[in-house]
């Protein structure tokens, strides 16, 4: 009998047991509640980032505040208490919270951030069709809902500042001269911020890269020209005291079959930073593509860098492709970023297998967090400039978000005489890599400088829209010692200028000399205008690929050029600028809004048909919704 109890009272204390223990797994702590539990959690939310102070067993506020952020951090019900969801959560993180990553784009509601129909159909409702080009949309309802939950995006991204440009006087700066750029960074990263609901950076906002994302209906080169021009003259949009000017540039285009022998050399960032699939594992991914566009005779060298410069492969015919494609396949991401001194080695591989008369060129994968050796801004420019004597060049593809150095990859891409590519899918990669590839290795044009010199009698004053960071001296347009911009096979030069006409009363804030006539101050104290009269000359310099001296073209346009009606090319772009003015914020938007940006699109033939047009729709949509 005594040994049936005693049997009865293990089991009553196992039953205890066992109740406890699912009492104690299915409790919910919250606020107020002490012991070993409460010791845990806070270990391990301070383990994770999200407390910065040692534990203490007492669930208090800021225990609190910690479990909240880090349950809408990771999608979980935001209640501030740990239940057993958190708690399994908080058990299997190991991705530690950035505190310089977080989100502050507001929605409505989360049910409307995340409704991707309700997103079409306000792109419908503009007349226009749903885009079937949509990179990274998938991202869209997480961010969405970490926006709504009202986060905020903190991150290391660095990008240069810099100040739009402003209008100048004719009297006294009748001459605007600036070096092409034909690349599209900006657009891309701005397409992954609106896509991903985080908060756009000014200074992200490069309006010419915005520009030259798009293909437009521009005249193709004449005879044995690197380039056809195009000018456009009519309306502003955004200012009905002011005119539009578009200038055009497209590159001639180098057929596959003509194209010269490739001698490239892929240096790639493998440090830590670039772990995660949209990173090292993407760059992958392009870089096999690209393989795949490679002639036999093409050379592919792998180096890579991390604390320190390693060469994968050397010189290895693009015919070997399962020996780079292994090469390439085993790549990993640890340690720190000595990315100068895996520069210098590339350049060196790339000089070793050096084709004459072919393509020589380094493709620099990396986020640009260089964080060892040589690592500021003005020494890697310095670096590249020097190197780039020798006949190689650089092009450089960035990848991530959250700790992206822009103003680093875009002064190597610039002093390197290459471009530079944001690279946020794979789609992306073809479009940089494949589609464009010709643009993107192929040099037709180099040192292309534009100027353009206004009448002074037609014209009061003007504004350059974009191109802040490549404006040059008047003087240096005919110097051929001074640095001009790259354009490849097949590429597209997009430039805006608001023009104030002589008799305007629009106030620009107008410098004047006293040595010079003053301008009219209204359309009545305009002199009669000449319709034969030129009311500019834009002018061209560029160099052949191999060439030292640059040659002259000139392209004036009369004053009867204006037409009251705005083309398809100006439409779009005009929307685009008015994008960029709107977040930039600009002190010249006039009256640009997100609804007049769609009321532009909605007219504009060239749009339908075009995805990456369409694309440009749709994320406008998304920015007139969020406002």
């Amino acid at each position: 009998m005594k040994k049936w109890i005693a049997m009865a009272l293990c089991l009553c204390l196992l039953l205890t047991a066992v109740c406890a223990a699912l009492a104690e797994e299915n409790r919910i702590w919250r606020k107020g509640d002490t012991g070993e539990k409460v010791s845990w959690i806070q270990t391990r939310l301070r383990d994770l980032n999200y407390l910065n102070r040692e534990p203490n067993g007492i669930f208090d506020e800021e225990t609190e505040e910690a479990l909240l952020r880090f349950q809408r951090r990771c999608g979980l019900l935001a209640t501030g208490m740990a239940d057993a969801v958190t708690l399994s959560r908080l058990e299997s993180e190991k991705q530690a919270w950035n505190p310089e990553s977080e989100r502050d784009l507001d929605w409505a509601t989360e049910e409307e951030a995340v409704d991707g129909g309700a997103l079409f159909a306000y792109v419908e409702t503009a007349a226009m069709p749903a885009p079937n080009y949509m990179p990274a949309a998938t991202s869209l309802p997480g961010a969405a809902k970490s926006a709504a939950r009202g986060e905020t995006d903190w991150n290391t991204d660095e990008y240069a500042h810099f100040e739009g440009n402003a209008f100048l006087t004719t009297s006294t700066s009748p001459l605007s001269t600036f070096a092409a750029d034909v690349d599209t960074s900006s657009y891309a990263q701005f397409r992954r911020r609106v896509l991903s609901g985080e908060r756009i950076p000014a200074d992200s906002v490069r309006i010419e890269e915005l520009l030259n994302y798009f293909h437009y209906d521009y005249a193709t080169p004449a005879g044995n020209d690197p380039l056809g021009v195009t000018l456009e003259y009519g309306p502003c949009p955004w200012n009905e005291k002011t005119r539009l000017l578009q200038i055009g540039l497209q590159a001639k285009e180098i057929q596959a079959a003509d194209r010269a022998p490739r001698n490239l050399v892929f240096l790639i960032d493998t440090s830590g930073s670039m772990q995660g699939a949209d990173r090292l594992d993407l760059v992958k991914r392009a870089f096999l593509m690209l393989l795949e566009e490679l002639k036999e005779e093409d050379t592919v060298s792998v180096v890579t860098y991390a604390s320190s410069d390693r060469v994968v492969i050397e010189g290895v015919p693009a015919r070997e492709k399962t020996r780079i494609m292994e090469a390439i396949s085993d790549l990993e991401a640890r340690g720190s970023t000595n990315g100068s001194a895996g520069l210098v080695r590339a350049y060196e591989i790339a000089e070793k297998y050096k084709k004459e008369g072919g393509v020589n060129r380094i493709l620099l994968a990396t986020d640009g967090d260089l964080n060892v050796g040589v690592t500021s801004e003005g020494d890697l420019a310095r670096l590249a400039e020097e190197k780039r004597k020798s006949g190689i060049a650089l092009t450089c593809l960035g990848f991530g978000m959250g700790n992206y150095k822009d103003n680093k990859m875009e002064a190597l891409a610039d002093y390197g005489d290459g471009n530079c590519w944001y690279i946020d899918t794979i789609l992306e990669a073809r479009k940089a890599l494949v589609i464009e590839g010709g643009g993107t290795f192929e040099t037709v044009a180099k040192d292309v400088k534009i100027q353009v010199d206004f009448n002074p009698a037609l014209v009061a004053g003007y504004r350059l829209i974009g191109y802040e960071n490549r404006l040059l001296a008047a003087e240096d347009f005919a110097n051929d010692e001074k640095d001009g911009g790259e354009i490849g096979s097949g590429h597209r030069l997009t430039a805006l200028y608001e023009i104030v006409p002589a008799g305007s009363d629009f106030a620009f804030g107008a410098a004047g000399s006293r040595y010079a006539p003053a301008p009219a101050s209204s359309p009545s104290d305009a002199p009669a205008v000449d319709p034969s009269a030129e009311l500019l000359t834009v002018s061209i310099r560029a160099k052949e690929p191999e060439g030292t001296e640059s040659k002259l073209y000139e392209y004036p346009l009369r004053a009867d050029s204006f037409r009251e009606t705005l083309s398809d090319n100006q439409k779009f772009a005009a929307a685009v600028a008015e994008t960029g003015m709107l977040l930039r914020n600009s002190e010249w938007k006039g009256s640009a809004t997100w609804d007049s940006v769609l009321s532009l699109l909605r007219d504009c033939g060239a749009v339908a048909g075009d995805v990456y047009k369409e694309e440009f729709v749709y994320l406008a949509g998304l920015l007139s919704r969020a406002e």
